[in-house]
């Protein structure tokens, strides 16, 4: 599926994938290692996944023109994928760090953190 919005040029519009991209740049400028990017499992995926020195972070990545609200995009069913892939993640790679779900909002030119938004 192709995703697109616009950023401040109103004739410049990006694909997902560059959202992601932006978002990545964003957590790394604000001071966080990437781990892995589209980490999938059999239950679902995960846009990003970050650290700092304290606490791992699942990232969820949504990109918007900015009509509607983005996080009304992530349904209950989304959700329960997010968990139970964080699950098999932290079993998979022993992980013993606390954690937690964000988003990142990237709309026209600007990327939003969302913490702990579930």
């Amino acid at each position: 599926m192709f995703f697109k919005f616009f950023t401040k040029k109103k004739d410049e519009v990006l694909t997902w994938r560059q959202a992601e991209e932006r978002a990545a740049r964003f957590l790394e400028k604000a001071g966080l290692k990437i781990v892995a990017r589209n980490y999938h499992s059999r239950f679902g995926e995960i846009d990003i996944v970050a650290e700092d020195e304290n606490v791992l972070h699942f990232v969820e990545v949504k990109a918007t023109s900015g009509d509607y609200d983005p996080l009304e995009r992530i349904t209950a069913l989304k959700m329960q994928k997010i968990i139970k892939t964080i699950e098999y993640y932290i079993l998979k790679e022993g992980i013993r760090k606390e954690y937690q779900i964000d988003a990142l909002i990237v709309t026209n030119g600007s990327v939003e953190w969302v913490r702990n938004v579930f």
